[in-house]
């Protein structure tokens, strides 16, 4: 994928699992406001026949806001140093169309391999693991 394709990131995605199909519900980690975001498609994925698009670590996804508490699985990837990580709970924040947040803080870790594709994220996190 270009670096124009992934529209306000820097830096190089590796492969990561894919944890979040379409249709998966997340926790939104910003404070805007919204509780829960429901994907609709994940941003750079061209497709193949009845295979749902699916998201990983650092992917820019378009969401809607959505209410009520899900059931939420966690996704383990594994890091290139052979480490597994898995977080809490499955959570995004919301960004434009240049990747800058509109929330101005994040509640909970962010992954390395997001602060590294997106630094504007990482400036605003806690802690990053």
């Amino acid at each position: 994928m270009s670096k124009r394709g992934r529209s306000g990131s820097s830096g190089a995605k590796f492969w990561i699992s894919l944890g979040l199909p379409v249709g998966a519900v997340i926790n939104c980690a910003d404070n805007t406001g919204a509780k829960n975001l429901y994907i609709i498609s994940v941003k750079g994925i061209k497709g193949r026949l009845n295979r749902l698009p699916a998201a990983g670590v650092g992917d820019m996804v378009m969401a809607t806001v959505k209410k009520g508490k899900p059931e939420l699985r966690k996704k383990s990837y594994r890091r290139n140093d052979g480490v597994f990580l898995y977080f809490e709970d499955n959570a995004g924040v919301i960004v434009n169309n240049k990747g800058e947040m509109k929330g101005s803080a994040i509640t909970g870790p962010v992954a390395k391999e997001c602060a590294d594709l997106w630094p504007r994220t990482a400036s605003n996190a806690g802690s990053i693991a």
